[in-house]
């Protein structure tokens, strides 16, 4: 995938059920902030916790690659997509690092999806496999980082992200590897409230990229 040695690429996966503008901007501050040279954006195939209905994978691979075509920072892979079966993380992370053994990957998620991390298939091995980079997601704050049995965090540090007195802050994981806890503006938008929307007839104007405005439309996706 990648020929770079040296470079540091973020991994943001998600079901993306379908991506939107809070994704995109968060990916983008992400790599801003902490320099990254590329964000992998990695739209789950079959996530096995995930109770939601979700659309096919090829539509939310589809939707994801209109969104993401435009920013030269930004890729898009189809490895969980195209595995027949559940996605793990795990095996994810550790075939992108077989494939492109000279990139540092980093793992973007919410606060939420850390906090989950326990529930996830073989997570004391996830934690050990890269850096993590920990973002805002309401109504989380990031004190709440200190119930994770993963983490020995600074609690003075993380109150002062949640009253926006520091902008990052690095702590280790118990598997040695670093966690960044990233202060980033939160745009409400939810793919939740996108679909309850388009259930409903209304508009979903401006918040999602028109051309996945388009192709939802044009696939007739999220109708009640």
């Amino acid at each position: 995938m990648y020929h770079e040695n040296d470079m540091r690429v973020g991994i943001f996966g998600g079901t993306f059920n379908p991506i939107h503008y809070g994704h995109l901007r968060a990916a983008e501050e992400v790599r801003e902030k902490i320099g990254l040279d590329r964000i992998l954006f990695i739209p789950s195939g079959t996530p096995p916790l995930k109770t939601e209905e979700l659309t096919e994978a090829v539509h939310r691979y589809k939707m994801t690659r209109l969104a993401v075509v435009t920013n030269r920072f930004f890729e898009l892979s189809d490895i969980e997509c195209r595995h027949p079966g559940k996605s793990y993380t795990v095996k994810t992370v550790e075939e992108l690092k077989k494939t492109s053994p000279g990139i540092d990957f980093l793992f973007i998620l919410g606060i939420d999806a850390f906090l989950d991390i326990s529930n996830w298939w073989n997570p004391e091995k996830l934690i050990g496999l890269m850096d993590f980079v920990v973002i805002p997601r309401s109504p989380f704050r990031f004190v709440d980082l200190l119930s994770s049995p993963y983490i020995s965090a600074d609690e003075h540090a993380l109150k002062k992200l949640d009253t926006a007195e520091i902008e990052s802050s690095t702590v280790k994981l118990k598997s040695n590897r670093d966690m960044i806890a990233l202060s980033l503006p939160v745009i409400d938008i939810s793919a939740t409230r996108i679909r309850g929307l388009l259930s409903e007839g209304k508009s979903i104007k401006y918040l999602l990229p028109e051309a996945v405005e388009s192709y939802i439309i044009s696939n007739k996706l999220y109708r009640s």
